[in-house]
């Protein structure tokens, strides 16, 4: 799963105010009703109360504002992979959310399946998945939730906020029943 996203606004969409070194600054994702585009809002972590999306919101995270450094390659983080929004969603940084613990439960899987993480086991008391990202070698731990049939059609709901909604296949139609007379 990739998506193309604008990188990080140097302004707060809510204030207009120029972000500064070491504010925390909240992002969302939004798929606009209108042209589907997936959409990325930034602005001031203490401004989110005033942030009315214009569309259902598929995750959102906090991060703490760092200015581009020049030379710096834009376009490789524009590239918003799985890996990527998992990273991100699982940086101890950002605040957890039901949405985001969903959507990073549902990430762990399909980066387990690509062989990206490995899990380790349970944390000692038994709450939280321990995961090995096998190319940064890090641990990560997620919460052990028990992955139902609502949590998978809460999961798909946020997905076609960022992918969008599969187009309904045609429907076939019915052979007439051969008479055997």
């Amino acid at each position: 799963m990739e998506l193309n996203l604008q990188p990080l606004a140097p302004t707060c969409f809510v204030t207009g105010q120029p972000f500064v070194e070491g504010q925390r600054v909240a992002s969302f994702l939004v798929r606009d009703p209108k042209t589907l585009a997936i959409l990325r809002y930034d602005l001031l972590e203490s401004a989110a109360a005033d942030f009315a999306p214009p569309a259902s919101v598929a995750c959102r995270w906090v991060q703490v504002f760092k200015p581009r450094q020049a030379g710096a390659n834009p376009e490789r983080a524009l590239k918003l992979t799985a890996e990527n929004l998992f990273l991100t969603l699982a940086d101890p940084a950002t605040e957890p959310s039901p949405e985001n613990t969903r959507l990073l439960l549902f990430l762990a899987l399909m980066l387990e399946r690509k062989r990206l993480l490995r899990p380790r086991g349970r944390n000692a008391d038994g709450t939280r998945i321990v995961y090995e990202h096998m190319r940064l070698k890090r641990m990560i731990e997620l919460p052990a939730e028990e992955l139902t049939s609502e949590f998978f059609v809460q999961v798909q709901e946020q997905l076609s906020v960022l992918v969008g909604v599969p187009k309904p296949k045609p429907a076939i139609a019915e052979l007439p029943a051969n008479d055997a007379n």
